[in-house]
């Protein structure tokens, strides 16, 4: 399990990538890969390509991301969710919350 954090150089594009389970065990760890990221506008992609299983608590983790997203005046975009995933946001009904690509 793991989160990868990636800032672009102009600080308003912040990559987090999960791997393998995305559960509550991750909670600190990707709290912090998004918690110093003030800047207004930034854009957080969250890449979910290489996660192979997501609990409710994951589900509520991305909506503090949103919620932290929101407060600089940013935007979440949940990336490459492979199919078992994509199932987990469809039926939580994210795709009225944020942009599944």
């Amino acid at each position: 399990m793991s989160v990868k954090k990636m800032i672009s150089a102009d600080k308003k594009n912040v990559s987090i990538i999960v791997e393998n389970h995305f559960d509550f065990s991750l909670h600190q760890k990707f709290r912090d890969a998004y918690a110093e990221c003030n800047n207004t506008g930034t854009v957080f992609s969250l890449e979910l390509a290489k996660t192979t299983y997501m609990d409710s608590s994951a589900l509520g983790m991305i909506l503090l991301l949103k919620d932290h997203a929101e407060k600089v005046g940013g935007s979440v975009v949940i990336k490459k969710p492979n199919e078992t995933v994509f199932k987990i946001l469809e039926i939580a009904q994210f795709h009225r919350l944020m942009t599944i690509e």
